[in-house]
């Protein structure tokens, strides 16, 4: 205890030395991962990437967030909101696959943040994508409830959960049937990972063949007129509830971040990656809209319900064999999108574990699985526990916080990294242009949300291009002098192209995204981040700062051993010569 009080007594010393510190790619992938003792098993592949990612998503946003946006937030129009977030998570996904190329460590956004812009960035943002993951692995599991309850024929979507009155509206619907989804999960988790990967796979193939089926199920029986138009038209709720809504379901892209904690684990990363990020991106995109269109042409938007959605619309249009089928379908898709969710968040755990932020028993792999085992069931226990009791809407919209939290500092990092760390430019002009961007893009969201003039609009927006053009233009102009002097950047494996602007429109949208979000989600965000931070002061920096000084004792050990020994040596030499002569 002494020893504590006596490190917490050298806080301030051991901040200024932790928070920024950082780490070289070679170092995360060659140092850092020894810490786990076991190498996780490299039999991953393209096809499984891509199996993954559209796995991992569609059971999350389809059947989760699209009644409720439909009905109170976007109205018919969710179809667009989903592009809105569809195109935002694509360039958010181009972020992330070139730093998985460069950086092909099992931490994702955290490895890439704090080789970045040093530890604390990196522990926050890979903190709120923990918790992230939890949240909406509670939510998945939850939605798994209503719709078994729909594919055995029962009508009230919360027949199978035990409501006690005594807790608080919100928490008091216990739900068992879920907790025991999340915990099998985990010890399929716990056992194999390309065993899960191909369970994965054979339940996205039939999940795609079901998603045809209600995509064309639902346009045979829709009627375009009278759901779109009749009620209150396509736009409801106006411009305006389409972003809102776009904000809310972008939580049900987090599914392609699992690929990339997956890089450990990958044959042939330089190529995988790309196309199982990217592909799966794309693939779900058109997927979410063509069935968020076919909800509505259903059923008119102010009678979608709430709680497993389809299977009331197919029932609500004659079709009650058609609902028993969604309820199957959607249960089977919703335990693929856990069984990739749950893989990535463990990942996660067990980097930010080898890093010392959180205890190290985390980092273990197990020799025989290849897989992190503590970390799964760790996060399994949790994830369980908070299904148990937490409605879908308390946690639904701190989700997409967080989930554009992280995004929006991935896309700054690449900008960063790309014309920084291995460019020519200087660390003040590239942070300069990341605030003049966030802060031109805050100023039109503020601008936006409270409903100012058209032409605020316009002039923010046009200072935010001018200020990408003229960044760009500063970068062509050292790179054709480092061209000339033969100082060429460091080359990448995979790129974005046309850079800076995939990270730039990202950065933008991330934040105007954000702002859209309810002041309730910002005060529990605000809440997670003081604990968070608390927990980095009091644990996570003494950590790594006892861990960083061990492991440079131990390198001026071994180079001193070998120094001395390398001079006993050329002693031995001499005399040996003398001895000869």
């Amino acid at each position: 205890m002494s020893k504590y009080f006596h490190s917490l007594s050298q806080t301030p010393h051991r901040l200024k030395s932790r928070m920024l510190a950082t780490w070289t790619p070679d170092q995360e992938v060659n140092q850092v991962r020894l810490r786990s003792g076991a190498d996780m098993k490299r039999k991953l592949r393209w096809f499984d990437l891509v199996s993954l990612g559209v796995g991992g998503m569609l059971g999350v946003g389809v059947f989760v967030t699209t009644g409720p946006v439909a009905r109170d937030i976007s109205g018919p129009a969710v179809f667009i909101s989903y592009m809105v977030a569809g195109f935002s998570a694509l360039l958010s996904s181009l972020c992330y696959t070139e730093f998985s190329v460069n950086v092909p460590v099992a931490g994702g956004a955290f490895s890439y943040l704090r080789v970045t812009f040093g530890e604390f960035i990196g522990y926050f943002g890979g903190a709120n994508i923990l918790l992230e993951y939890v949240l909406s692995n509670a939510a998945v599991a939850r939605s798994f409830t209503e719709y078994t309850c729909t594919a055995f024929d029962v009508s009230d979507p919360n027949a199978w959960r035990i409501k006690v009155n005594a807790l608080e509206n919100g928490y008091n619907e216990l739900d068992f049937p879920a907790v025991a989804l999340v915990l099998l999960l985990t010890l399929c988790l716990c056992h194999s990972t390309k065993e899960s990967s191909m369970l994965n796979l054979v339940m996205t193939v039939f999940h795609v063949i079901f998603f045809g089926f209600i995509i064309i199920a639902g346009f045979s029986n829709g009627d375009g007129a009278k759901a779109l138009v009749e009620p209150r038209g396509l736009t409801p709720y106006g411009v305006r509830g389409v972003v809102n809504g776009a904000a809310v379901v972008y939580f049900s892209y987090i599914g392609y971040d699992t690929v990339s904690t997956l890089a450990e684990e990958i044959q042939n990363p330089s190529f995988s990656l790309p196309v199982g990020i990217i592909g799966s991106v794309s693939v779900v995109s058109v997927l979410y809209c063509l069935m968020s269109l076919v909800l509505c042409l259903m059923v008119p938007y102010n009678e979608i319900s709430k709680s497993a959605s389809y299977a009331v619309a197919f029932r609500k249009t004659g079709w009650g064999w058609g609902g028993n089928v969604v309820g199957a379908g959607a249960s089977l898709g919703i335990v693929a999108s856990l069984l990739v969710a749950m893989l990535g968040q463990a990942r996660y755990l067990c980097v930010i574990g080898r890093a010392r932020l959180v205890p190290s028993w985390f980092a273990k792999v197990h020799p025989s699985t290849g897989t992190p085992l503590n970390a799964t069931l760790f996060l399994g226990i949790c994830t369980a526990s908070i299904a148990l009791f937490t409605d879908l809407e308390i946690v639904m919209e701190l989700i997409s916080l967080g989930t554009l939290c992280v995004f929006y500092l991935v896309a700054n990092a690449l900008i960063y990294r790309k014309y920084t760390l291995t460019g020519q430019n200087s660390p003040l002009h590239t942070l300069s242009f990341l605030a003049l961007l966030s802060s031109s893009a805050i100023a039109f969201s503020l601008w936006w949300k409270l409903n100012k003039p058209w032409w605020g609009l316009m002039l923010f927006l046009a200072i935010t291009i001018a200020v990408t053009v003229f960044f760009q233009y500063h970068n062509s102009l050292l790179s054709s002098t480092a061209n000339k002097n033969l100082l060429e950047p460091i080359p990448s494996t995979w790129s974005v192209p046309f850079m800076p602007w995939p990270a730039a429109i990202s950065v933008f949208l991330n934040v105007f995204l954000t702002t859209t979000l309810k002041k309730l989600s910002f005060q529990r965000f605000a809440i997670w981040t003081c604990l968070v931070t608390l927990f980095y002061v009091l644990y996570g920096v003494h950590r790594t700062y006892e861990a960083e000084e061990m492991d440079r004792d131990r390198v001026e050990f071994v180079e001193s051993h070998v120094t001395s020994t390398r001079v006993q040596h050329d002693m031995l030499g001499n005399v040996q010569m003398v001895v000869i002569s």
